[in-house]
């Protein structure tokens, strides 16, 4: 196609609302700036934990209709971050959320993490081949934090790019999603500071949040501040998952964690981006001067 934006984003996720808590900003700030963000997630959320009392009846081990409440919750958070062009791998509900690692759901048939990987990998490559992006962002080979859904969406986006290759659209940077440790650790201390009478039952530690590493290991920051009310409104659109106090957060533990509006990654394929700052480049396309 000849009518896209000159740049174009690619971010592959698991579930409804792990886009908007790890790329919200970033996905608001390109967005914004006239870029194509596009979205894959692989699965509907079905296994999901439900926070609101009041839609408790949605989950798996009840109505099990928690998968088409999110669709909507995703459109939702989508229309605040600005961002048009969201799809599920294969359609909606192709792939079922595979519960936590361990858990009889990873053997149901039709749930993500028994998908062929070269199938599933298939259809992210038509994505790819449709929009042609420069850029993919996901996970890391441990998804994060080990959650097999999360795992299987990184094994489909580095297996999805190398089928869109041979098919003739070379992506050139491939990014995992990131925190420097530094930056977590200044978060919670924010957190202890703040004072705040939270709703929530306590605070959560750094091994909480996925996919910490040391600071030097991260590529870029991309610094979306001017968009972190885009970011906190797309995250309260989440409100089967997400529950959200001023500059903080909560998932369904009801542990308290930091809000970032400075999202962070690590580039594991492709040529590196100009270093800005102290040696760490601030644009995924690698435009710094």
């Amino acid at each position: 196609m000849t009518d896209h934006p000159a740049r174009r984003l690619l971010l592959v996720h698991a579930h409804p609302d792990d886009e908007t808590i790890n790329n919200g900003a970033t996905m608001a700030k390109y967005a914004a700036e006239g870029a194509l963000v596009t979205l894959v997630t692989c699965t509907l959320g079905e296994e999901g934990e439900v926070i609101p009392p009041e839609l408790a009846h949605l989950a798996a081990d009840r109505d099990d209709t928690l998968g088409t409440h999110r669709i909507g919750e995703l459109a939702s958070a989508m229309d605040e971050l600005g961002v048009t062009d969201h799809r599920f791998l294969g359609g909606a509900g192709r792939y079922r959320d595979s519960g936590m690692m361990g858990t009889a759901q990873n053997e149901v048939q039709g749930c993500f993490w028994q998908a062929d990987l070269d199938e599933a990998a298939g259809h992210l490559a038509d994505v790819v081949l449709e929009v042609r992006p420069q850029v993919l962002v996901t996970y890391d080979s441990n998804g994060g934090y080990g959650h097999p859904d999360h795992i299987q969406a990184h094994r489909v986006a580095l297996r999805g790019t190398e089928l869109a290759a041979e098919r003739g659209h070379r992506i050139d940077r491939v990014y995992e999603i990131c925190y420097p440790r530094s930056v977590v650790e200044d978060g919670f201390a924010r957190l202890a500071a703040s004072g705040r009478d939270f709703p929530f039952e306590g605070v959560a530690g750094l091994d909480d949040v996925p996919g910490v590493v040391a600071d030097a290991s991260v590529t870029v920051a991309v610094d979306g501040s001017d968009y972190a009310d885009r970011k906190t409104a797309a995250m309260r659109a989440h409100a089967t998952q997400i529950a959200v106090d001023g500059p903080f957060f909560a998932l369904s533990n009801d542990l308290g964690q930091p809000f970032f509006a400075v999202e962070y990654y690590r580039q594991v394929q492709g040529e590196p981006p100009a270093p800005a700052g102290a040696g760490r480049a601030t644009d995924l396309f690698g435009s710094d001067a």
